[in-house]
């Protein structure tokens, strides 16, 4: 039996869910251009723009209840056109005009669930006992040489990652973790800088999943009560942004507010355990992928749990870092997915994801153990801090030091990328 990930899209999710909105990503610097071509070709005005927040923290139900938001740092919109008005904007859409593409706004859901979370709870309790008896995918010819355990000190995936014997820390890097939110009062947070901001409307930041803080706390935590050290980028930043709800689900909307909020405060590093299983990129998260990237902020994210099915979306984009898993004897599990043939749908890295031990809720017992893509994205999260920490580099050079210094394993490209990340 093949080791399965806690958090999963299972087979009855729909892959190509959308909501009815779509997105319009513009050409560099001209979002006002595009706005007015909006106006004129579809009557579209009046949209809420997170430039007109706080922080550029947009309150999501504005675009529930008007016309849709723009995000001009992001240079995206969110529009609710009728079918007449979408027809009038995809005509005006092309190279020579302020309107690069029009997509249908998607479905995106925690690497990956999109069932309830009581549903999730009792599967994952369901299948915590299989894990001992999981075989991960081993190449033919090529056996596991080297295997981590958990012990008293850390946990396996900070010692094949090198954290263990690193002596950075994250210190003055901000990580955005965009996800289920996070349990603002766990005990093992106490005293650090955190920023959150919930984007979902009609909930809170506080996190009523266990997603969100179990990846915020492989990207940024600590030791837990007994000293057991799970987390990279521990004098990090955190900036906690609820962009799924508390069932894990979330739509692009959410999201791009969370990447605006998160790129206009500074965050070096956007870590997202989401997506779809959609295998051809989306030009919106292409576009802002490489706006980050110039901005001097790297997003990673997982490469999907529904292997074989190739990398999804945010993933696939060919200026998003795709994340894929390996287990502590640094073989791929067989959710992990690999490369797809799209431009942009390549694995990019891999890092620790089975049997993952982080942070989750007090309410939902402090500590827990998860697999999946979700899990080995905040490790490379943390790891890009502690790089952009000692050698200065941001966006793009960070992503070349990232990836010119992972570890070559011997498996192929397409289910690990350069390999597995380690520690500077």
């Amino acid at each position: 039996m093949s080791e399965k990930p806690s958090f999963y899209i299972p087979e009855t999710a729909p892959a190509d869910a959308t909501t009815g909105r779509y997105i319009i990503t513009f050409r560099d610097d001209a979002v006002a251009e595009g706005l007015d071509l909006l106006n004129d070709q579809a009557g579209i005005s009046g949209l809420a723009s997170a430039a007109d927040f706080p922080e550029s923290a947009l309150d999501s139900s504005q675009i529930e209840s008007s016309a849709g938001a723009v995000f001009p740092t992001l240079g995206v919109a969110i529009v609710s056109p009728d079918e007449g008005a979408i027809s009038n904007i995809m005509t005006a859409t092309g190279e020579d005009s302020a309107i690069l593409a029009v997509e249908p706004e998607r479905i995106f859901y925690a690497i990956g669930d999109g069932l309830s979370a009581e549903y999730l709870q009792g599967y994952r309790d369901a299948v915590n006992n299989l894990y001992e008896k999981a075989i991960s995918t081993e190449i033919p010819g090529i056996a596991a040489k080297n295997c981590f355990a958990d012990d008293t000190e850390s946990t396996w995936g900070l010692k094949a990652t090198k954290v263990i014997t690193s002596q950075l820390t994250g210190k003055d890097i901000k990580i955005a973790v965009l996800d289920t939110g996070m349990d603002l009062l766990h005990p093992d947070f106490a005293g650090r800088s955190i920023v959150s901001k919930s984007f979902v409307p009609g909930e809170d930041v506080q996190d009523e999943n266990s997603h969100g803080t179990h990846c915020i706390g492989t990207a940024c935590g600590f030791k837990d009560l007994n000293g057991r050290r799970y987390g990279v980028a521990y004098e990090s930043s955190i900036y906690a942004g609820k962009v799924l709800n508390n069932n894990g689900k979330g739509n692009s909307g959410w999201i791009l507010a969370g990447m605006e909020w998160a790129i206009v405060n500074g965050c070096q590093v956007i870590s997202m355990s989401l997506g779809n299983t959609v295998p051809t990129p989306s030009t919106a998260y292409e576009t802002v992928g490489r706006r980050a990237l110039q901005m001097g902020c790297l997003i990673v994210a997982a490469a999907g749990n529904h292997g074989p099915g190739t990398v999804g979306q945010p993933a696939n984009s060919s200026s998003v870092m795709a994340v894929a898993a390996v287990n502590s004897c640094l073989q791929v599990p067989d959710f992990s997915s690999p490369s797809g043939p799209s431009l942009g749908a390549k694995v990019n890295i891999a890092a620790p994801g089975v049997k993952v031990y982080s942070s989750v809720p007090v309410n939902y017992g402090r500590y827990d153990s998860f697999n999946g893509t979700s899990m080995a994205t905040p490790h490379i999260a943390g790891l890009a801090a502690l790089y952009a920490q000692w050698s200065g580099k941001r966006g793009s050079q960070l992503w070349q030091v990232l990836t010119s210094r992972a570890m070559a394993l011997p498996l192929p490209n397409d289910r690990v990328g350069s390999g597995l990340l380690q520690a500077p």
